[in-house]
């Protein structure tokens, strides 16, 4: 077949598999126009439109609208440049897809209200941006303004929602319960107690910032108690709490007395709020992160039992 070989319509839709009438389409927008008529005057076709017809098949395949299909045929953007911008297009129509999947499985799971639904697609659509935005807005609103532990602020800043692409059900669910938890204003203004605390210890000369060391030593041996039934009220528990105190004022450089023990009952009591350990369990969830143990049991055991013995120190050292 060479170069003065034309083609009617209907040739081109035998050879192509597009219909008479998408060629006639994109005959008549000037996409593919024909290189002659015949003596009766029907549009007749050379082997540059069969060549055309087929890059168009493929770039409409590939989801690519007229205006851009114009472009590539006429030479104003390359098949390169087209495909790059495409393919980016499609990976945000992607993600968009498999984020309204996820919030479907969530619904699902959920049960949720046709009001519920609404919120969670509103918050899962947000762009990690706009989440980030969010938590900062709320970690401002309860630590603005205030000397706090700086380390403790630190680590929360750090700490932001990512939620994937392709995030599993209970991640999304994860990320619509940390959002109303956030600005929920009973949370909001236990986590401000909680900056005043820090910055009231601060201004008293308190500069350890975090204590991770002092949690592992609460939670072992707290969690050797708790596996051995003794019972916070029990005199076993008291020898536990004198241990406890000791490496508190060692490590505060306070005196191990009664009003160590009140000043570490209150601040058990501002720090121990339980949506707090949600907060960074519902991050873990959402990033992918180990779920960290819980710690609400060891140090309600704590409070508890200090809260028996205090007054009642053990002279034994």
């Amino acid at each position: 077949m060479d170069g003065d070989t034309f083609f009617t319509i209907g040739a081109l839709a035998r050879r192509t598999g597009l219909t008479v009438k998408a060629i006639r389409f994109y005959s008549d927008t000037g996409i593919v126009p024909p290189a002659d008529r015949s003596p009766a005057g029907y549009r007749l076709y050379d082997i540059g439109a069969l060549a055309r017809l087929d890059l168009v098949r493929t770039l409409r395949d590939l989801g690519l609208d007229l205006a851009v299909i114009r472009q590539v045929l006429e030479r104003e953007v390359s098949v390169p440049e087209v495909a790059a911008a495409h393919a980016d297009a499609l990976e945000v129509q992607i993600r968009t897809l498999r984020l309204r999947r996820a919030v479907l499985r969530a619904v699902a799971k959920r049960g949720s209200t046709p009001e519920e639904m609404d919120l969670m697609h509103k918050l899962a659509k947000l762009s990690d941006d706009e989440r980030r935005r969010l938590i900062t807005g709320f970690i401002d609103d309860t630590f603005g303004g205030l000397d706090a532990n700086a380390e403790f602020v630190a680590m929360m800043r750090s700490a932001m929602p990512e939620l994937p692409d392709d995030p599993e059900p209970e991640q999304v669910d994860a990320w619509v319960e940390l959002a109303e938890l956030t600005q929920d204003p009973d949370f909001r203004a236990a986590v401000r107690r909680m900056a005043e605390y820090q910055a009231a210890q601060r201004a008293q000369g308190d500069r350890t910032g975090l204590h991770h060391e002092l949690t592992e030593t609460v939670r072992e041996s707290v969690g050797r108690a708790l596996d051995a039934g003794i019972a916070p009220g029990s005199a076993e528990a008291a020898s536990v709490v004198d241990a406890l105190t000791a490496r508190y004022a060692q490590t505060f450089g306070r005196a191990d007395d009664a009003g160590l023990r009140r000043w570490l009952l209150t601040r058990l009591e501002i720090g121990g709020d339980p949506r707090a350990e949600r907060y960074w369990h519902l991050l873990a969830v959402i990033n992918g992160w180990p779920a960290p143990p819980s710690l609400a049991p060891v140090f309600t055991w704590f409070a508890e039992a200090l809260r028996t013995h205090t007054g009642q120190q053990s002279h034994v050292r």
